[in-house]
């Protein structure tokens, strides 16, 4: 399972260890991954997902799941998210 976040696309950082001797050795930063359960409005259904903790405040401050989906960029989305998103648009099209 890769250290990747399902909807933002976040992945691991690579950075320096600095010691008090001023010694620089190689560091991965990893995300603060979570495993959330986020239920889509429109389509009555719940998903998991495994997304940072940075992505589930930006989804609670758009509105929800299917808010999030709407205005997220395909690239960063993961497979799964990619298929949940667009079910949602084409209910969409269906109610319009």
């Amino acid at each position: 399972m890769s250290r990747r976040c399902e909807l933002t696309g976040t992945g691991p950082m690579v950075g320096n260890n600095v010691s008090h001797a001023n010694n620089k050795t190689k560091r991965r930063f990893l995300p603060n991954l979570q495993e959330v359960t986020l239920i889509s409005d429109a389509l009555g259904r719940s998903f998991k997902f495994r997304i940072t903790n940075a992505a589930l405040r930006s989804v609670d401050h758009r509105g929800g799941l299917d808010a999030f989906l709407a205005k997220a960029k395909d690239d960063t989305l993961s497979a799964d998210a990619l298929k949940v998103k667009k079910e949602i648009a084409k209910l969409a099209v269906a109610q319009a």
